[in-house]
């Protein structure tokens, strides 16, 4: 059953919210378990770090921000990518190879990409993505602009020497960027407990008197309402926010990962706080649908991932000549204007 006790009071939240954060969830969901499948068919190789039981983040984060505001994340990045607003299809030939993926089939799982949606990947060298988000803030600071930079980042990045870098040059400049830690516990495969003395990760914030905070990231509601005021925060020209959103992710690291650092009853409870069944809970709770409303939903998440799956089979790979493109870019600055 789902933690009921997690959830706001009656009809805080519309229906129509509700249901969107519900359908868009339950999408993340089956795609990524779609992809565990394909791999084990082999139709996708490589790397592939799945986002199961993390999609309240994504999907909380999105509707508190806006659609001219940047997102740049670390590998485990289709759920932050389908969430910003590019399409499935793209995202499963991006994992095929396909010329008609976001990244042109070059990328793979962890570098989707799309300068239309204001999403800047996908990084592969951990940590590599937070410096980089500062970055982007000084950019929209330079510019004048009132958009904000989400920098995420995994809890095994925290201990990387580039995010407390990062930290200080934000809050020396008062960099419009949220940094988002998604701490599921296990960074690789190692608790943070056996990484550092500091295991409370927003803590970390402290060190630069970055307002910071723990975040329960597997309740999409909480997730909304912090970055919302977050978000807030850093408009007004107040410099950055650090949030550790407090997940679990319910596969291994990466698909070759059997998990075997943590036992099955941890996982079980976890599964007890899965935040589609919260959301489904307070919808329930609401009357905001019934059996058949979630049947249809249901239905509508299978057609489109296996509507993915089916473009990108029919998609053609890249053709050689473009090994030697989109290597440079030439003449193109999206931060700089005349």
């Amino acid at each position: 059953m789902a933690n009921k006790t997690a959830t706001k009071t009656k009809a805080e939240y519309s229906k129509e919210l509700c249901l969107h954060w519900y359908e868009e969830m339950l999408l993340q969901r089956k795609f990524e378990e779609k992809c565990k499948q394909l791999y084990g068919q082999q139709k996708i190789n490589g790397f592939l770090h799945l986002y199961i039981g993390q999609e309240a983040i994504s999907s909380g984060i999105e509707s508190a921000i806006r659609k001219d505001d940047y997102v740049i994340t670390a590998y485990r990045d289709h759920g932050n990518a389908i969430v910003r607003g590019i399409h499935p299809n793209e995202v499963m030939a991006e994992l095929f190879g396909k010329n008609t993926g976001c990244s042109r089939g070059k990328g793979g799982s962890m570098h989707m990409f799309s300068k239309e949606h204001n999403f800047l990947g996908g990084h592969g060298i951990v940590g590599g993505q937070i410096p980089l988000g500062a970055g982007v803030g000084f950019a929209i600071k330079y510019r004048g602009e009132d958009n904000v930079c989400v920098a995420m980042m995994g809890d095994g990045a925290v201990r990387q020497g580039a995010l407390h870098e990062a930290f200080n040059l934000a809050m020396t400049w008062k960099l419009p960027v949220l940094f988002v830690c998604e701490n599921n516990m296990y960074a690789m495969g190692t608790s943070v407990e056996r990484t550092s003395n500091v295991t409370d990760i927003y803590k970390l914030g402290s060190a630069y008197e970055m307002p910071s905070k723990a975040v329960d990231g597997m309740n999409i509601m909480t997730v909304y309402e912090e970055t919302k005021a977050a978000v807030e925060h850093i408009r007004s020209g107040k410099g950055p926010v650090f949030l550790e959103m407090k997940t679990y992710r319910y596969q291994g690291h990466s698909i070759s990962d059997p998990g075997k650092y943590r036992t099955k009853d941890e996982v079980d409870e976890f599964k007890e706080k899965d935040p589609i069944l919260i959301l489904k809970s307070y919808i329930m709770e609401n009357g905001f649908a019934d059996d058949a409303a979630f049947d249809a939903i249901d239905e509508r998440v299978k057609t489109a991932v296996q509507a993915s799956v089916d473009f990108a089979e029919a998609s053609p790979y890249p053709a050689p000549h473009e090994l030697y493109e989109d290597v440079y870019v030439e003449n193109d600055y999206p931060f700089i204007k005349d």
